[in-house]
């Protein structure tokens, strides 16, 4: 028989992180990509979340509906144990385009007059 010693010290420190990791892992089509960081400092815990670069649209979902479910579950693992805990979505090398560029492109579009 399994003592609540036992059962404490086999339960990981980290349920938020464990928690993410899982989630994630069961959504992308690359779960061996996936890496979680976790950092605690006086504003709370900030996980980074980082998937294959293939894998950010269903991390994301349509609108960013999916990644917002996936914060406010980690949110509610980490008031259980008493924490407030931030998801942070690392993009991809080359994920978006520069914001100077497209403020040029709608420059361009203004001098069309339409």
């Amino acid at each position: 028989m399994i003592s609540k010693k036992d059962k404490k010290d086999n339960m990981t420190k980290e349920p938020d992180k464990d928690f993410l990791e899982f989630l994630i892992k069961s959504l992308v089509d690359h779960p061996d990509d996936v890496k979680v960081d976790r950092r605690v400092d006086e504003m709370g815990v900030l996980l980074t979340l980082t998937v294959n670069p293939e894998d950010m649209g269903q991390i994301i979902g349509k609108a960013g509906s999916t990644a917002r479910a996936i914060r406010n579950l980690v949110r509610i693992v980490g008031l259980k144990n008493h924490a407030r805990v931030n998801l942070k979505i690392e993009e991809p090398a080359g994920g978006r385009a520069p914001r100077r560029m497209a403020e040029e492109k709608r420059g361009d579009l203004e001098d069309l007059n339409l």
